[in-house]
């Protein structure tokens, strides 16, 4: 992580100081900024775990502890009984893995290192289980539209979730067995496992208080500035809560580890949709407030063609700059969607 990311760490300070003086906006864009360098840190941690653990095992510590600092936020919004907010985050972090963290790490990697190669087997089965997820998302849209709140979509849901869980297991079951075990040495500084842990622990604690921070600030944000949930939700707290990603995986493309940057930008949508989507149904369940799994057409369409797309590029087990560069002009046009819509 960039040294210069540092300098935002204060903004944990800005952030409780404007929650005790009532300032609610200004506190959601304080948390906003403190999860950057902390998500940073916890990517860099992770990072140099990866290094002890082999690629496969480092590239499912990255995406997991990425994942959780989204999987915190959409908990605390999950309470708050923001339902529209958590599944356009859903729907958000996939689209932000595979679209712009997937992108950058391309196209960043294709300038510096040209033409790079990767694992297209272990890739396509990632981009085929998230077609698996696709599907799950479309059925509930098409039979259940009409009878939203009824119980069979509760229990459809429930049913839903634990299908995906164990496809989800048995996908990573699969994955491990092809994993190397090897600790790649590099010559720059690396920390510590114990160090490594240990900033781990606390930036997982401190991205716990900042994301109940966020929000805490989701409503006064769009009373004040006019932007829907719906827009935080798939644009804002993806972007925020992936962070993580972003900074490992474009690292790892540009020291040519294409394997590793495919692992963690496709895994961790992977694990969105087929681990955190189903726990958080069925944490929903035990907190009182059940959601069901019935997301919006927008949501659908788009991460459809994400995950299309991912597919096509991965086809050749070869990458450049220029494909890089169209999943970030994607990404971009339906951000830019969702803004107006």
């Amino acid at each position: 992580m960039g040294n210069f990311l540092y300098y935002l760490l204060p903004a944990i300070l800005f952030s409780v100081y404007f929650r005790y003086t009532g300032n609610e906006i200004a506190m959601f864009f304080a948390a906003c900024l403190a999860i950057v360098p902390l998500a940073g840190i916890m990517g860099e941690a992770t990072e140099n775990l990866a290094c002890y653990a082999g690629d496969r095992v480092g590239g499912f510590l990255n995406a997991t502890f990425g994942n959780a600092t989204e999987l915190l936020i959409t908990i605390f919004a999950l309470r708050a009984g923001l339902f529209s907010v958590v599944k356009a985050s859903i729907a958000g972090s996939i689209l932000g893995n595979i679209l712009l963290v997937l992108g950058l790490s391309i196209f960043v990697g294709g300038l510096r290192n040209g033409h790079q190669t990767f694992d297209r087997v272990h890739v396509n089965n990632q981009t085929s289980l998230m077609f698996l997820s696709i599907i799950a998302l479309i059925i509930p849209a098409v039979f259940f539209r009409t009878e939203r709140h009824s119980h069979a979509v509760e229990e459809f849901s429930l049913a839903v979730a634990a299908i995906l869980l164990v496809i989800y297991f048995a996908g990573l079951l699969f994955a491990m067995r092809g994993e190397t075990n090897a600790c790649e040495v590099d010559h720059g500084r690396k920390w510590s496992k114990g160090k490594s842990i240990l900033l781990l622990a606390i930036s997982t604690v401190l991205i716990a208080l900042e994301s109940e921070l966020l929000v805490s600030g989701i409503e006064p944000v769009t009373e004040a500035l006019g932007w829907s949930e719906f827009f935080i939700g798939i644009i804002i707290i993806p972007v925020i809560g992936n962070a993580a990603e972003h900074f490992t995986a474009v690292l790892m493309a540009l020291k040519n580890k294409m394997d590793l940057s495919f692992e963690i930008a496709v895994g961790s949508s992977t694990q969105i949709a087929l681990l955190v989507t189903p726990f958080l149904v069925f944490l929903s369940f035990a907190f009182g407030r059940p959601m069901d799994m019935i997301f919006n057409y927008f949501e659908i369409i788009a991460v459809g063609l994400a995950v299309l797309i991912a597919q096509f590029i991965s086809l050749d087990g070869e990458s450049n700059w220029l494909e890089g560069s169209l999943l970030v002009a994607a990404y971009l046009i339906i951000a830019i969607a969702f803004y107006f819509a």
